[in-house]
């Protein structure tokens, strides 16, 4: 039997040629929380070009933000993530339970618990601090309106929340009593409550809503820096918590989108030097030490406490504090 080689090149030319545009487009799908924006759409520049440079390949990497709570609830109503970079370790888990696309011990796939950039919480007033606001008690004083999203659908709010409970904690050597009233009193000035950390910020900035917000560090160092400092100021409270937002593989999807090599590179360039510099870029801390140490100038001195110092864990904390009919639905019943 003879093969016709003019059709046999010209189906190996075309085979080829099919390929390459099928790795060209290659696509992965990062669903992220409100705050990431800025630090994804520059990740995103240099991870693709890492990848070409490294692959030969051309991808896509598309993104999706909101809620970190309202994100991780898409992912488990069907969203094709192939990888999640959420505000807090319970969300991932949820996904994890909820729909068994990611495996348990997900936190131990990546260094440093899957989080390869680290913040806390701070608060952003208005220039030259009008009321006054120094610490966590000035946020119950009346007549202060205080912007914070809702920790039911917001990660960065349940951050808030923790922060001032355990501030609350400490001021009142462990009365749980007292530091729910406290945080009753808090969220009593709130008039407001968003669906996500961003869309407080732009309450809080664009509309003029509110004499504070409680911010991500980040958010609030973007805001001096689009809008001057002439315009806000931030405020280190005597404590805050330790905000360690994780990075996973939505396993199930990677695979099913044959991706999973590229969403694995993906997380793991977060951790290189050219990662974590953008991270920094973009106002937040980095999880390598020697890059924390090159930039420690940059960020401000905080007294941190964690989750687990105030709450036990994420897991109890979502239960006692942000579940249906938890300690935050009593708070804000009476509002």
């Amino acid at each position: 039997m003879k093969f016709n080689t003019g059709l046999t090149a010209g189906l190996l030319i075309l085979g080829l040629v099919c390929t390459r545009h099928a790795l060209a487009e290659q696509t992965i799908l990062n669903v992220s929380y409100d705050p990431t924006r800025e630090l994804y759409e520059e990740y995103n520049r240099e991870f693709i070009r890492h990848w070409q440079e490294k692959t030969g390949e051309k991808i896509t990497v598309r993104q999706s933000h909101g809620g970190s709570g309202k994100q991780a609830r898409a992912v488990i109503d069907g969203i094709p993530a192939d990888v999640v970079t959420l505000a807090l370790a319970h969300d991932i888990d949820a996904i994890s339970k909820q729909s068994g696309l990611i495996p348990a011990d997900w936190q131990q796939h990546l260094p440093n618990n899957s989080s390869p950039y680290l913040s806390t919480i701070v608060l952003l007033v208005r220039k030259d601090n009008p009321k006054g606001i120094r610490d966590w008690d000035d946020l119950i004083k009346p007549g202060v309106a205080v912007i914070t999203p809702n920790p039911k659908t917001s990660g960065g709010a349940r951050w808030n929340y923790l922060a001032a409970w355990g501030f609350a904690l400490k001021k009142y050597e462990g009365d749980e009593a007292k530091a729910q009233a406290f945080l009753t009193r808090l969220y009593r000035n709130v008039p407001i409550l968003d669906s996500g950390a961003r869309g407080s910020t732009i309450n809080f900035i664009q509309r003029g809503i509110g004499d504070v917000l409680i911010s991500w560090e980040n958010e609030a160092f973007l805001a001096l820096r689009e809008y001057g400092q002439e315009k806000f100021e931030i405020i280190i409270p005597s404590i805050s918590i330790l905000a360690e937002p994780p990075v996973t593989i939505v396993d199930k999807n990677a695979d099913k989108h044959g991706v999973r090599n590229i969403a694995r590179a993906y997380l793991e360039h977060l951790y290189s030097k050219a990662g974590q510099e953008i991270a920094v870029r973009n106002f937040y801390r980095p999880s390598d030490p020697e890059i924390a140490r090159k930039y420690a100038h940059q960020f401000p001195t905080v007294n941190l406490f964690t989750v687990n110092e105030v709450a036990g864990n994420w897991q109890l904390a979502q239960h006692i504090h942000f579940s249906d009919g938890g300690l935050f639905d009593k708070i804000y019943e009476y509002q």
